[in-house]
């Protein structure tokens, strides 16, 4: 059973695989009271003051304590990171991290306005954002509840969080985040007189890509577009 088990986690693509562990770690140390909360959000004018450089990252590591809210976030997390990253991002590790680099510097640049203390649900929802916009066609269920197109989801997912009292800026700065990276990825090259302004620098592809395999030959359904065989996620 064991070795089933680390067979399946080291099937998980790198990236997704690094962050999800990064974020089960994270709050396991908190539960065993390694680490405190405190130690991990995000405050500018410890990072500038302080040099507490890590709060930069680990702000985006801790959705709190164990609970709903916890495996509610770790398991979107996991889906649509995966999803992405065995998707569209599929032999593009590099795009995948730099993409992740732009939604991190973004978010932590508006995080000084927002008083925003914790940007692991918000880096979720622009994980998600991307997915349902590249997605259109999917059709997705909600609990049981909805059924809608996969680009009303991210808005879905925020009048849930309204619904259960909590504040919805962190939602919002996701799906702006989510946006501008959209925009600049897909929309604006692809518009009269637009041109890529997003790319990937040489040496994250240098660390990231592999050279692809001569003899690869993508499955049938692959051929066929086989990031969309998960027609009807339910969530």
């Amino acid at each position: 059973m064991a070795h089933s088990f680390t067979q399946e986690y080291f099937q998980i693509p790198v990236v997704t695989r690094a962050y999800t562990t990064a974020c089960v770690l994270t709050t396991a140390a908190v539960q065993l009271e390694v680490i405190t909360p405190f130690q991990l959000y995000f405050n500018p004018d410890l990072i500038i003051r302080r040099y507490q450089i890590w709060r930069l990252i680990t702000s985006f590591l801790f959705f709190g304590s164990l609970g709903f809210s916890f495996v509610f976030n770790i398991i979107f997390l996991y889906r649509y990171c995966r999803m992405l990253e065995e998707g569209c991002f599929r032999g593009r590790t590099a795009d995948f991290v730099f993409m992740f680099l732009f939604g991190g510097i973004a978010m932590t640049l508006f995080g000084l306005f927002a008083n925003v203390f914790f940007l692991g649900q918000a880096f979720i929802i622009m994980l998600v954002y991307v997915w349902s916009r590249r997605h259109p066609l999917v059709r997705m269920n909600f609990f049981g509840l909805l059924n809608f197109q996969a680009p009303f989801l991210p808005w879905v997912l925020m009048g849930f969080s309204l619904l259960l009292g909590n504040s919805i800026v962190v939602d919002l700065l996701g799906i702006s985040v989510g946006h501008m990276y959209y925009f600049l990825e897909d929309v604006f090259p692809n518009q009269p007189g637009g041109r890529k302004l997003l790319m990937t620098p040489d040496l994250l592809r240098a660390m990231f890509d592999r050279p692809q395999d001569p003899d690869y030959r993508p499955l049938q359904e692959e051929q066929q577009g086989g990031d969309l065989q998960d027609d009807e996620p339910n969530n």
